[in-house]
């Protein structure tokens, strides 16, 4: 399954990054194929594609702040979560989409 998500919490520092490094190792063991954009402090870093976010099976916004450019992902299944829950338990986000999404 190809997924995108966004991670941003309000400092944009180191929360944001882990979150996004947790989602992204959890993905590759449970075999599903994942990009990740950071929103924070630095900015935008590794902006989803438009390609990218069609192709996608579902996005999982892991935020404690607005996405920006949320209007990229309409039309999408979005799946929001905390930046802690994308910490703490990606496991959890990504079955939870797996079940609803399929694949």
């Amino acid at each position: 399954m190809k997924l995108v998500a966004v991670t941003a919490c309000p400092t944009g520092i180191a929360h944001t990054y882990m979150a996004a490094e947790q989602l992204e190792g959890q993905a590759q063991k449970m075999g599903f194929s994942i990009k990740v954009e950071t929103q924070g402090a630095m900015g935008i870093e590794n902006e989803l594609g438009q390609d990218d976010i069609d192709k996608a099976a579902a996005v999982i916004f892991a935020a404690g702040i607005a996405v920006q450019k949320a209007e990229r992902f309409e039309g999408k299944k979005i799946f929001e979560f905390s930046v802690q829950e994308a910490i703490k338990n990606p496991e959890k986000i990504l079955q939870k989409v797996k079940e609803e999404v399929g694949g």
